[in-house]
């Protein structure tokens, strides 16, 4: 693929489409994902119980390690163990099952409607704003508030304002509380408080909703399993554990949806560009430009919730988060054919690429 963008003289946006080619994108991608629901079945259902019975040991054992033993092996094996369980619980097993990629099993225990996670945004409000406007208006300048949550400036088109020079430092800090910063933003908080329009009704019912699940949370990790395995002795080396291993799931989180959505090469788009009438297959070419891939091994992907795999997610994003890797090749192949750029590349690569965007637009452009 390096080759090939290297030979291609101009790199094609959504603009140089005609409409043939939207219309051949649409359709391709449509019996893309039709074959692939006609193919769900026993070995999806049993992948995605794997990963749940996976992450539930793992927290099951993390945490019956700190609580029998002190020991610095113990508090390495404990924090390692909870950490991976609450990365699977928020990003393979809570994103995907929200999204109603599970629910044509038909199983109650795992489906959208029913499924609640280790998160202080609740479902409902995480699926409003991240299916329900994030999706349907991905990088639409102005439609889509995932475009730096509110508080980046993550694209040219987007008014620098003094505010952004602290970006870099913004983006650290809602790195480490990533959680809190996702319900944040789920409630429209920052919204309101720059308008100051105050809060509806709706919000300030969804505030206490939000208030009493993160101290849930917080008592859970901070108070009741350190006092726990106080009799052993082993209450600090807890409460740094749970410490350490949210800061590790947020981190992580944040570091994938960077990856994901800011790289360099990710398109925006103005809302004149999108009219009411949006074809399907524009919208395709719209996910297709406006999301990124990371690179690597399987369980790189099952650890990103295989949003590692945006590029497929944002096109089919109530597929089975483990036919995302199957899928890739049909649509880099689509790529390649209209002269896109697909944009993948490893972990650290699209990271750094994130971060400098944050870091070149939060200085003032130049005249």
């Amino acid at each position: 693929m390096v080759a090939f963008l290297q030979h291609t003289p101009t790199r094609r946006s959504y603009a140089d489409l005609t409409e043939a080619e939207v219309d051949e994108i649409g359709r391709t991608l449509d019996a893309l994902r039709a074959e692939v629901i006609a193919d769900r079945g026993a070995s999806d259902a049993a992948y995605v119980r794997r990963v749940i019975a996976v992450q539930r040991c793992l927290e099951v054992a993390g945490r019956l390690v700190l609580l029998g033993s002190r020991s610095r092996t113990a508090w390495w094996l404990g924090t390692t163990s909870l950490a991976l369980s609450k990365v699977l619980d928020n990003m393979e097993i809570g994103h995907n099952v929200l999204h109603g990629q599970w629910d044509w099993m038909r199983d109650p225990r795992i489906h959208s409607s029913t499924w609640d996670w280790d998160h202080a945004s609740a479902p409902e409000q995480w699926r409003r704003a991240h299916n329900d406007r994030h999706h349907v208006n991905t990088n639409v300048l102005g439609k889509d508030n995932d475009l730096g949550y509110g508080i980046l400036r993550v694209d040219e088109a987007q008014e620098w304002e003094p505010r952004h020079l602290a970006q870099p430092l913004w983006n650290l800090v809602n790195a480490c509380i990533f959680e809190y910063g996702i319900a944040m933003y789920d409630l429209d908080l920052g919204e309101s408080l720059r308008t100051g329009s105050g809060f509806s009704e709706q919000q300030k019912g969804e505030m206490r909703t939000t208030g009493r699940r993160a101290a849930r949370n917080a008592f859970r990790d901070y108070v009741l399993h350190p006092l726990l395995s106080a009799p052993t002795g082993s209450a600090r080396t807890t409460l740094t554990a749970n410490l350490v291993a949210n800061l590790v799931r947020n981190v992580w989180s944040h570091s994938v949806i960077m990856c994901g959505h800011f790289p360099e090469g990710v398109e925006t788009f103005e809302v004149a560009e999108i009219d009411e009438h949006e074809t399907r297959g524009r919208w395709y070419v719209r996910q297709m430009l406006g999301s990124a891939d990371i690179s690597g091994p399987p369980l790189l992907h099952v650890l990103c919730g295989n949003l590692s795999h945006q590029i497929e997610h944002h096109l089919f994003p109530d597929l089975p988060s483990n036919r995302y890797r199957e899928v890739a090749g049909p649509v880099r192949e689509l790529f390649e054919r209209h002269g896109l750029a697909y944009n993948t590349a490893p972990l650290w690569k699209q990271v750094g690429s994130a971060w400098k965007k944050v870091l070149r637009l939060s200085l003032p452009p130049r005249r």
